[in-house]
């Protein structure tokens, strides 16, 4: 892995996962995904991973419109990168999913490695009762759903962004996505420093033990070497423990609301700043260093907020 002496922390600030009934919290409208993009950045990280959402009712949303809502605003009020999602929502097609940063042209944009089983359907124990008829409905397909992400697939958001200048953050879900990256990679598709996002806690994908991490991360290292930047999300309870054991390994982390819900046991976070300084506080604790907005640019070798299309 590529020596590195500061932490890039992302914010993952509202995704597509978590629906409105399970925290007030969830940011839905632009102002509030934009109010918490900035504050996550006031915080700490330096990167703000962003989905969008239809603010009559909280869906998860490719909406071109609906992203222009926001990042304009974002970019004018931080210094910090703007990483937009073509992973969109399970349900979605990828043309559908790619829009958003085919059109922006961000600095980020992220790529997941593979197809894979994504269930969400266990939340749906839950909750008694659900504000908005989509939302059972959409948790309950996650039971018959195989989210698609073939090499096809893969090349043709690669391909289409190729002229944007964007570098992509690649989500890695399983060991057979990390393989996956490599092929692209050995087909001089991708170029490093490779972002690799390694994703722990999603049922249908790799679990949270931490051998799970190590291995994900020694198998990342053997196929790049170090050519790459690592990073790691957990899912729910363990997006703290899976980022305290990734700092302590020299790897990078991701946060945010999209992730996990949570602030510690039964108690909601009240918003991504928070999640932020608290990885924040774990980080530093460890005598790490947080990398800034600039600092992470060129880490990833970024092309400049000045180079994106809003």
């Amino acid at each position: 892995m590529a020596k590195q002496r500061k932490v890039i922390i992302t914010c993952a600030v509202t995704g597509a996962i978590h629906t409105p009934t399970m925290s007030r919290y969830l940011p839905i409208t632009a102002r509030e995904i934009e109010d918490a993009a900035v504050g996550a950045i006031e915080a700490g990280c330096a990167i703000v991973h962003l989905h969008a959402r239809d603010p009559r009712d909280g869906r998860p949303s490719q909406s071109v419109e609906l992203f222009k809502d926001f990042v304009g605003s974002i970019k004018a009020r931080s210094n910090g990168i703007i990483n937009l999602t073509t992973g969109g929502s399970p349900a979605m097609t990828v043309e559908e999913r790619l829009q958003p940063a085919l059109q922006l042209k961000p600095e980020v944009a992220s790529l997941n490695m593979g197809s894979m089983n994504f269930a969400l359907y266990p939340l749906l124990g839950k909750y008694p009762a659900f504000k908005h008829d989509w939302e059972p409905k959409y948790l309950e397909s996650t039971r018959d759903l195989v989210f698609r992400n073939t090499f096809k697939d893969i090349e043709f958001i690669l391909s289409s962004c190729a002229d944007n200048g964007t570098r992509f953050e690649f989500e890695c879900y399983d060991t057979s996505h990390l393989y996956n990256l490599a092929h692209f990679a050995d087909r001089g598709i991708v170029k490093p420093p490779f972002f690799v996002q390694t994703v722990f806690g999603i049922l249908g994908g790799i679990g949270t033990h931490s051998e799970d991490v190590a291995h994900m991360k020694r198998t990342a290292d053997r196929l790049f070497g170090d050519q790459f930047i690592w990073s790691v999300l957990g899912a729910g309870r363990f997006q703290m423990p899976i980022a305290a054991m990734a700092g302590a390994m020299g790897g990078n982390v991701r946060v945010g609301l999209e992730d996990s819900l949570w602030d510690g046991p039964g108690t909601l976070a009240e918003s991504n700043a928070a999640q932020v300084l608290q990885v924040r506080t774990i980080l530093e604790g460890l005598s790490l260093s947080i990398a800034s907005p600039d600092e992470a640019r060129s880490m990833l070798a970024l092309k400049g907020a000045d180079n994106v299309n809003f």
